[in-house]
């Protein structure tokens, strides 16, 4: 039936450039042929297109019918796009899946382009997700802001689960989160919560509002930065007067980049559209930025006449190049990076938390 279709539409389209060109020669311009040339190609492209999803969804039609039974409740979808349209009936993605959830269950299904999304919002059905299925589970979407800022997938919130995955969460909770590690960052955290204290105190002589939201936002990166390189890049006294503007910088740009809309990761397609396809050499450009910048900070650690505060001796970088001495293949200068790269994401991460748009994505 399809090869019947396509040989019709191929004779039909032949027909259409053969009168055309017969007409174009005395009424239309060399231009106007061209632009009806790239309307034919268009037209050409979209049936293709169209033909092979129809091709992969009769293939798929029958393994479709037997997991249906196996799948959570899905509200209907339109084709290519999926479910895609119903989150733009609320300003809020949490509010419009809630939505949802009052119909379809606490456990329900959408497919956003691509990809299959599974939302869970009871209690029991979360704690039966992170302890019965938590290796089903366990991926993270192949995203592109992952794959650059990520390093190719391989820092621990970007990598996929294996191996390598368990590598990167022992030294994550041995060596980064242990309870002896954050003894240690006690003096920093009671220093920056001091100074933000005295900051607050001074405002508060003229009786002005402060904004909270972002004085919070500076806290952490402070006590962060402070604990992976023993640097302090925001408010008055900051480590590096050349270092914080850039700091600031870039992850103000990875914090714009991950707030962003990237339509091309649920509809891959969408990145031969120029505009769209912006996105990642934009991801990529911040990705080598922040790259060069942490490489600069582990040199610097690594250089023996560097001479820090005293109550920056020995910070999480300074550890890790410790270990690398040993193991040089687990202490890769890629895996400090990507740890003080996650470290500082988190806080972004935390942000979406904050703000209820985070979402459970399974492949």
């Amino acid at each position: 039936m399809h090869a019947y279709i396509c040989d019709y539409i191929y004779l039909y389209i032949s027909c259409i450039i053969i009168k055309f060109k017969v007409v174009a020669r005395d009424i239309l311009e060399m231009e106007e042929i061209k632009i009806m040339y790239v309307y034919i190609c268009c037209i050409i492209i979209f049936l293709c297109f169209f033909f092979k999803i129809s091709n992969n969804n009769n293939n798929n039609n029958n393994n479709k019918k037997k997991n249906k039974k196996n799948e959570p409740p899905s509200p209907p979808s339109y084709p290519i796009i999926g479910h895609l349209h119903l989150l733009s009936k609320q300003p809020l993605v949490h509010r419009a899946l809630h939505n949802l959830s009052t119909k379809y269950g606490d456990v329900f299904s959408l497919r956003f382009g691509s990809r299959h999304v599974v939302i869970v919002s009871s209690p029991s059905a979360v704690q039966e997700c992170f302890t019965k299925n938590d290796i089903v589970l366990a991926n993270r979407p192949p995203l592109i802001l992952n794959k650059h800022i990520g390093y190719n997938y391989t820092a621990i919130l970007t990598s996929p689960y294996g191996d390598h995955w368990r590598n990167l969460r022992r030294i994550a909770v041995v060596e980064i989160l242990s309870s002896a590690r954050l003894n240690l960052s006690v003096n920093i955290r009671g220093d920056e919560i001091k100074r933000l204290l005295r900051k607050l105190n001074r405002v508060d002589e003229f009786g002005r509002r402060v904004e909270l939201r972002s004085k919070l936002s500076e806290l952490s990166f402070n006590i962060m930065m402070r604990m992976m390189a023993g640097k302090r890049y925001y408010g008055d006294d900051v480590t590096d007067e050349d270092e914080a503007p850039r700091f600031r910088e870039i992850f103000k740009e990875i914090n714009q980049v991950a707030e962003a809309d990237n339509p091309a990761d649920f509809l891959p397609f969408l990145s031969w559209i120029p505009i769209i396809g912006n996105y990642e050499k934009r991801v990529e450009r911040i990705a080598k930025k922040a790259d060069l910048f942490l490489q600069a900070l582990i040199d610097q650690r690594r250089n023996p006449n560097y001479n820090p505060n005293p109550l920056h001796q020995n910070t999480v970088i300074d550890h890790l190049l410790s270990l690398q001495e040993s193991q040089s293949q687990y202490y890769t200068d890629q895996i400090i990076k990507g740890f003080v790269l996650v470290r500082t994401y988190n806080i972004i991460i935390f942000k979406f938390l904050y703000l209820g748009y985070i979402l459970y994505i399974a492949n």
